[in-house]
């Protein structure tokens, strides 16, 4: 098993909007409080993107979306990482530029990444905006020594619907939210994807901060694959899932 990991936040410059970079601080202390050597790498757009063992995209506005997906895949180190094993967290923005195509802000088609097979297009109802609540699916990966992840939560703000295809799997079911929008009429149905070690998801919080079980299971993806870890006292991360969770079941 690796001995440490490189933790690389994709263009914080560009796609920083929301918090999600919180998603790298988070994975590098809980691999520190396992006594695991982690660097966590800010990677500015204006760089070339470092290889690593694990990266995090976030989410951002309609034009530096369009910057970052260009920059990446003409640099092309991400893909490069992805194929030789690295593990991915890609949320809203970012979960749609690692996709096949996303919109950009007039609403014409602009190329991905094609490390997860999903396709976004501009939704036509509301912006979905709010608490989402969201079961894994049967067919989710799950940390090693666990039945499954638990239930996940998270607040998303997006115009996107997304479409996950036979090259994907959804992550999960929407009880409730939109999530990808991928029900009847642009409704809730799904939640994310994932293929290999690639994650995508509307959530932010940061995510990891609101599912810690999640944040684990890229950790042992990144240490060499499916990697158990030794267990942590997530007391305070449970409090803070069973308020946001109930606060979402009173709407």
């Amino acid at each position: 098993m690796t001995a440490r990991l490189d933790i690389v936040v994709v263009y914080p410059d560009l796609l920083g909007t929301y918090g999600d970079g919180g998603n790298g601080a988070i994975l590098a202390r809980r691999a520190a409080w396992r006594g695991i050597d982690a660097t966590l790498v800010q990677a500015s757009s204006d760089r070339p993107l470092p290889r690593g063992d694990l990266y995090c995209i976030g989410g951002g506005e309609d034009g530096p979306q369009v910057r970052a997906a260009r920059n990446l895949v003409a640099d092309g180190t991400l893909a490069a990482a992805v194929a030789d094993g690295a593990a991915v967290l890609a949320v809203c923005a970012g979960y749609q530029l690692t996709g096949r195509a996303f919109p950009d802000a007039s609403g014409r088609a602009v190329d991905g990444l094609g490390l997860l097979d999903v396709t976004t297009v501009k939704g036509r109802g509301r912006r979905a905006v709010g608490e989402v609540v969201a079961d894994p699916l049967p067919s989710s990966p799950s940390p090693a020594g666990r039945a499954g992840l638990p239930v996940l939560t998270g607040f998303e703000n997006h115009a996107g619907r997304t479409a996950v295809g036979a090259g994907a799997s959804p992550l999960a079911r929407v009880r409730h939210g939109i999530g990808n929008g991928d029900g009847p009429d642009g409704g809730a149905a799904t939640e994310g994807a994932w293929s290999g070690h690639v994650v995508g998801t509307y959530l932010h919080g940061p995510v990891l901060a609101r599912n810690p079980a999640l944040a684990d299971l890229l950790l042992g993806w990144a240490l060499g694959g499916d990697v158990a870890l030794e267990p942590l006292d997530d007391r305070e991360e449970e409090a803070l899932r069973a308020e946001r969770l109930s606060r979402a079941g009173r709407r």
